[in-house]
């Protein structure tokens, strides 16, 4: 996700979100931790389906 894609989701302009990295340097920081928390959660969830998709491919589809 772009800085312009991340200043959207949380409806500000990307100006503001360079701002808060240099003068909210913690503020910023909380901000990044959610989106790589987002990204983490949604990767885990695509690995949780493959895992499935695989046991039923080699369970014969039960």
């Amino acid at each position: 996700m772009t800085q312009r894609d991340m200043a959207g989701y949380i409806d500000v302009t990307p100006v503001t979100l360079r701002n808060w990295r240099k003068n909210k340097p913690e503020l910023y920081e909380i901000i990044m931790k959610g989106f790589a928390f987002d990204d983490i959660v949604e990767l885990n969830v695509e690995s949780a389906e493959k895992a499935k998709e695989l046991k039923k491919k080699f369970e014969g589809g039960k």
